[in-house]
């Protein structure tokens, strides 16, 4: 690479201020503080299994609801990874990872591909991690793949603890998007597209 893939967002609303940092060729070292340890959690997971650098800050109207802050984090991860990629030229494009997590078996797929489309087949026996309502993590990751402008597939295979699978769905997820941000020698002129551009 004759490039640092780094990049820095800061986003400002009045219901949230989020401010990511990512290098994408990291070791997956993580800062994050969203407010919301479950999802601190998620996304160390996250960095720590993608080998993404990542730094999160967030504040948000925690006293009303979870949505805005996890919806918005979801954006700026994505508008700071796209930034990261550049022209994404190099870049496989495509990641695919099935990951088990004791009971629970996550398939992620990933095509950044400039066409932003979720499909989110994962349910819970029980909507609730103590106070964090599991169905929010499908608005994560439908504002990532909107601002990042991704196809992004997951299905969970099946599973029964409801931290089990949002942790299989995050690792495999960032297992998947590893892969589609790894570089690729081999690609002629460095684009995995018969159009000639992502």
């Amino acid at each position: 690479m004759d490039r640092e893939r780094k990049a820095q967002v800061t986003r400002k609303t009045k219901e949230t201020v989020i401010s990511i940092t990512i290098n994408l060729d990291g070791r997956g070292d993580a800062l994050v503080d969203t407010g919301i340890p479950f999802f601190d959690h998620m996304l160390d997971a996250f960095a720590r299994h993608g080998l993404f650098d990542l730094k999160v800050e967030a504040e948000g109207d925690l006293e009303v609801d979870y949505h805005h802050l996890i919806e918005d984090v979801g954006i700026v991860l994505g508008q700071v990874l796209k930034q990261a990629l550049g022209d994404k030229r190099g870049i496989k494009r495509f990641g695919h990872f099935t990951l088990p997590m004791d009971d629970s078996l996550a398939e992620c797929a990933i095509d950044l591909s400039n066409r932003a489309y979720l499909v989110y087949n994962v349910s819970s026996p029980t909507r609730f991690i103590k106070d964090l309502n599991v169905d929010l993590f499908k608005e994560f990751f439908q504002a990532f793949a909107c601002d990042c402008g991704a196809n992004v597939h997951i299905n969970l295979k099946y599973g029964k603890e409801p931290h089990h699978i949002i942790e299989a769905v995050f690792k495999g997820f960032a297992r998947a998007l590893d892969l589609a941000t790894s570089i690729e020698s081999r690609a002629a002129d460095g684009v995995y597209s018969t159009k000639g551009v992502f």
